[in-house]
């Protein structure tokens, strides 16, 4: 790539979104321009199961990217819908920030000090789903908005809590609100959350090449896990599906150590397994564990999500 040649890096425009897209551009090396590009997802209110769930804030980007409007576009991994999209690749997954949800309360209260019929709000299926089935008899109520948005549901009193990826509140500076990091025992988190996708056009050899500098081998792995998990579930983002993978030492090799599960919408049950393999085979160890999952009667619990 010519010295003079400055990418112009596609964002959405929310205060997560350019902040993600600030931390990609910071550690390129190369000249950078922000480009703000709005998706469906930032012009609609509703709830995104009812606008189309996988996708809505990831297809304008990837349109600006092919009509050659940007250059780079950068997604919250977990938006991704798990089938490829022609013409466009993921050049670098750059290092995690912590997958684990986060719980922000009145009080300073954890989750299992609210009180019975608290109003705890989430957008999330997967997490209402698994919020429900600690029976901890909380009241889930459906959420939409910023981040601002959502913590001001609890400053207000309208919620007495919400929860939210702890990735993104620590990006934000504002990881110092959460009253508690929720263990991925109670409540596990979605693929690749925490997780960016950096994409580009795939016959863009020149910036495949700046971008390969930002890619971090042990989060692509456990990432490519927990998606192929989901691919193999047939599930998209907002299926009641978790997946955490970690990169642990093994016998003679690194491995990936998956672990997953899918509840039913009410709560009413759950399966979760988990499985360990090589990093060279991180898609095989999801394909797998997907299987096990599905035998235990996983695709009876996505319902209408699937």
């Amino acid at each position: 790539m010519t010295a003079t040649r400055t990418l112009r890096v596609g964002t959405r425009g929310s205060a997560l979104a350019r902040t993600q897209t600030g931390l990609v551009v910071s550690a390129l090396g190369a000249p950078a321009q922000i480009v703000h590009i709005v998706t469906e997802g930032d012009r609609s209110s509703a709830a995104l199961t009812q606008i189309g769930g996988t996708g809505v804030f990831v297809s304008a980007l990837r349109s600006a990217l092919l009509a050659g409007q940007i250059d780079v576009a950068v997604h919250s991994y977990k938006d991704l819908p798990t089938a490829a999209a022609e013409g466009v690749m993921i050049a670098a997954v750059p290092q995690r920030e912590d997958p684990r949800d986060a719980l922000v309360a009145r009080d300073g209260l954890s989750l299992g000090e609210l009180p019975a019929g608290a109003r705890v709000g989430t957008g999330s299926p997967r997490r209402a789903a698994q919020l429900r089935a600690l029976g901890l008899g909380l009241d889930i109520v459906g959420l939409r908005g910023n981040v601002d948005t959502r913590l001001g549901k609890v400053s207000s009193g309208e919620l007495d809590a919400v929860v939210l990826a702890y990735a993104g509140l620590r990006r934000l500076g504002r990881g110092g609100e959460v009253t508690e990091v929720l263990d991925p025992i109670q409540v596990l988190p979605a693929p690749a959350q925490g997780a960016l996708a950096v994409e580009c056009r795939s016959g863009d050899g020149d910036t495949i090449a700046v971008l390969a500098a930002l890619n971090d081998v042990d989060t692509a792995a456990a990432v490519s896990a927990e998606r192929a998990l989901l691919a193999a579930l047939e599930a998209g983002c907002s299926a009641p599906v978790g997946a955490l993978a970690e990169v642990v030492e093994g016998d003679a090799v690194l491995e990936v150590f998956l672990r997953g599960s899918v509840t039913a919408l009410d709560g009413s049950c759950a399966v979760r397994l988990s499985a360990t393999g090589a990093t060279t085979d991180a898609d095989g160890v999801g394909r797998r564990l997907a299987a096990d999952l599905l035998a235990d009667g996983a695709d009876q619990m996505m319902g209408s999500s699937k």
